[in-house]
Order: C-alpha cells, then sequence, then structure tokens
C-alpha cells in the first residue's frame, strides 16, 4: 500500500509539473513595439491631483494602438483618471513617483458586462481595463489606488482597480496597488497572464489582492500581499451558466509570494468552482497572517465540475487563526438559484498535495471534515510538516490518503481524527464521531 502511494504521489507531481511548465513557457511575450511612444502629458493630461485625466490618457492610448503599438508613458506626477481601456499591443508605463487615483464619480466608470462572483452582472468597469486585448501590460515602478469611496457590495458592481477580461498575453509587474472593499486585481477569461513583482495592499471586507477568474497559463511571482479578504482567489463561475460556459481556471503557478489577509484565507480556491479548477502550483510562499486559513479549497453540492491537481511546496505559515489546510466542500459560498442538480451537483476533488510546510502560531494543522460522502476526495497527500500547531488533523470521506513525516508539536492531543478514509500513515488516527453540521 504505502508504495502504491508513493507512486500515486509521485506521477501527481509529475503531471503538475508538466502543466505548470507550459504555463510558464506560456508567460506573455510582448510583441516588439512597433509604434513610437505616447506621453500622456503631451496628450494633455496635467498630472496636478486636482484635474481630471482621463480623456488625455485614453487618447494617448489610442493615439498608440492606431500607430501599431508601444508604450504609453507616464512621468511623475499625480494623477485623478476615471476608467480607461488598454488596446492591444499597448504598455501602460508608470514611471517613478507616478501615482495613478480613481476618481470618486461613478459617471467616469462605463456600465459594462463582468464577472462578480461566479456570475456575468452589470458592473463598473475597472479603472484600468481591457476587453478583447491581446499583448498587453501595466508595468511600474508607480502606484495605482482605486477610490476607497466606491468600494462595497452595492450594485451595479463596484469598479476593480486593474480588469482584464478575455485577453491573451497580459503582463502585470513592478507596480503598487490599492483598494477598499473591492477586488484590487480581477483578471477574467484571460490566457497567459504574468503577475510579478506587484505590491498590493487592500483594506475592508470583500478586498481581495488578484482573483483569478476562469483563466488558463497564469504565474503569479514574488508578489508581496496584504488584503482585507482573500490574497489570492481562483474562480471559474457559480451554478448552470458557469458549468455550461465550462471555462476552468488552470495552469496557475503562485510562487515566492509573501500573503496576508485580515478576514479569510491568503489562498482561497473556490467557491465559486462550476467551471473546475485544475493544475494549481503552490510554492515557496510565506503566509504571514491569515484570519481563517492559510489555504482554503472550497466549494459546495450544486456547483457541480471538478477540483483537481493541487500542490503546495516549501511553505512557510505564521499567525493562521484558522489554521494551515481548510477543505470544505458541503457548504461554502452562497447556493447558485440555478444550481447544477443531483449527482452532477457535487463537485469532484482529486489529487491534492501538501508538504514541506513549516508552521508557527498555527491553530489548525488540516480540517478536511467537510467533504461528501458520495464523492469522496480521491487522493490527499500531507508530508514533512514541521513546527507548532494547536491542533491536529480531521480527515473525511478521503480515499488514497498518505502521511508521512508530520512533526509538529503543541498540539492537544489526538494528531489525528479521521472517518471514512483510507491511505498510508493513518496508524495513529483515531475514530471521528460524525457531525450534524460543518462550522464553514
Amino acid at each position: 500500500m504505502i508504495r502504491n502511494c508513493l507512486v500515486f504521489s509521485a506521477a501527481i507531481a509529475t503531471a503538475i509539473a508538466a502543466a505548470i511548465a507550459i504555463a510558464i513557457e506560456s508567460a506573455p511575450r510582448l510583441l516588439a513595439q512597433q509604434g513610437a511612444s505616447q506621453d500622456v502629458r503631451k496628450a494633455g493630461a496635467l498630472g496636478d491631483g486636482k484635474t481630471k485625466d482621463t480623456v488625455a490618457f485614453q487618447k494617448a492610448i489610442d493615439d498608440c494602438a492606431a500607430a501599431g503599438g508601444g508604450e504609453v508613458l507616464v512621468p511623475a506626477g499625480e494623477y485623478l483618471i476615471g476608467s480607461i481601456a488598454l488596446k492591444s499591443n499597448t504598455t501602460l508605463r508608470l514611471e517613478k513617483d507616478a501615482n495613478l487615483s480613481g476618481t470618486d464619480d461613478l459617471e467616469d466608470y462605463p456600465i459594462v458586462k463582468a464577472r462578480w462572483e461566479g456570475k456575468w452582472v452589470d458592473a463598473y468597469r475597472g479603472l484600468i481595463s481591457a476587453q478583447d486585448a491581446n499583448h498587453i501590460a501595466v508595468v511600474g515602478p508607480g502606484k495605482i489606488s482605486g477610490n476607497p469611496a466606491l468600494g462595497g457590495r452595492r450594485m451595479p458592481r463596484r469598479p476593480c482597480v486593474v480588469e482584464p477580461i478575455n485577453c491573451t498575453d497580459v503582463r502585470l509587474e513592478d507596480f503598487t496597488a490599492s483598494q477598499r472593499s473591492m477586488w484590487t486585481i480581477h483578471p477574467t477569461y484571460c490566457e497567459n497572464l504574468v503577475a510579478k513583482n506587484l505590491t498590493i495592499r487592500s483594506s475592508g471586507g470583500n478586498s481581495d489582492g488578484i482573483d483569478v477568474d476562469s483563466c488558463k497559463h497564469v504565474r503569479i511571482e514574488n508578489c508581496d500581499i496584504d488584503s482585507g479578504d482573500d490574497a489570492i482567489a481562483i474562480k471559474s463561475g457559480r451554478g448552470m451558466e458557469g458549468y455550461r460556459a465550462a471555462r476552468p481556471s488552470e495552469d496557475v503557478l503562485i510562487t515566492g509570494c509573501t500573503l496576508g489577509d485580515a478576514n479569510f484565507a491568503c489562498i482561497g480556491i473556490g467557491s465559486e468552482t462550476s467551471g473546475g479548477i485544475r493544475n494549481v502550483r503552490i510554492e515557496h510562499c510565506k503566509f504571514m497572517h491569515s484570519k481563517s486559513y492559510s489555504i482554503y479549497i472550497k466549494s459546495r453540492p450544486g456547483r457541480g465540475a471538478f477540483i483537481e491537481d493541487i500542490v503546495g511546496k516549501d511553505l512557510d505559515v505564521v499567525s493562521a487563526t484558522g489554521g494551515f489546510l481548510r477543505i470544505n466542500l458541503l457548504n461554502s459560498g452562497i447556493q447558485d438559484p440555478e444550481p447544477v442538480t443531483g449527482d452532477e451537483g457535487i463537485p469532484s476533488a482529486k489529487n491534492f498535495s501538501f508538504s514541506d510546510v513549516k508552521l508557527a502560531d498555527c491553530d489548525k494543522l488540516v480540517d478536511a471534515s467537510a467533504v461528501p460522502p458520495e464523492k469522496p476526495i480521491e487522493g490527499l497527500t500531507i508530508e514533512n510538516v514541521t513546527g507548532t500547531c494547536k491542533k491536529g488533523m480531521v480527515l473525511v470521506n478521503i480515499k488514497q490518503a498518505e502521511l508521512r513525516d508530520i512533526h509538529v508539536e503543541g498540539f492537544k492531543k489526538p494528531l489525528l481524527e479521521t472517518q471514512n478514509v483510507t491511505g498510508s500513515g493513518l496508524e495513529a488516527a483515531v475514530p471521528r464521531k460524525a457531525s450534524s453540521a460543518e462550522k464553514k
């Protein structure tokens, strides 16, 4: 049995590594700039922090695209803008001490269709937006700030800071972004996207750092995100709308990041999973503080589709109020008005692996208690874990579990409780009594 599990784990790692290699190879390669650079000041921007410079910014972008592509330069200054739209083959370059701030006037943000918690809705367009564009970039070292007065859960949906929709070859690099009570960076239906060396600071509930929404070939690298909600979230639609679209988030690499959150998880996978989520690798990351769990994999019956091939490796976990890992496939997120019904609506989950994890001031090590018995998790590996935690692991409805080299201290016994679990490394497990309801 042990040998079979080892082979199984190796196969998972090999398959996901191959998928991530595709993501890296498919990283954005912006076309050689063909047009002359455009300067927003020459297009009329004042950069005085009082005058709206939206028209000048958009003119510079449009002229750049019309010339065949190139860079739109933003020199040092304080620029007050409403929503602008990048065009294909254009790069918005924010020079040092160039600060973009969103206006507080919703009329400066056109109404478009955008994803919001898994549904396509009327929404105010992002501060820096793009639709159906290819080979685009926003690069620093300047700063972009969403207006704090425009956040919240009011409808139409409020504007994100950066929101490319249905774009290919997207590069977001070396800038700082801030937001309050609304998602900061939200790519949707994008392919070949790199977010690198970003600093994101957000506050208030609903202020996720980066939300990857039905995107393919994504690399999030060396980002420092401290958010009021999920630092990074991976989603793919909710209910029959997302299930029919069948647009998964897949081939996602999160590497070298420092993450913290004040309300939920450092990395949330779900709960909008109706298009499927697969091939996600999280490596060499530091979780500095999390209100719930450092990594939270979440869905519920009615979502359908799948969550599979999720790997975490070389992770430092500090001050995790809820714990390191939570898997909740029973009751996370609101139910959709048009859910995926029957057995088809129960999401499948397989091939989860977490190894080389160091814990400090962590509550639970693993809570995988909310898993539907109709579709157990197929393959969960927890390996080489050290440090301190207050509670151990609870595993329910899992096939081919593998626990190895877990050396933690400070926990209240038992280290492991199981119910309907098979695999290896379970010898010290004590039976877990069935619970009428699991805490979200």
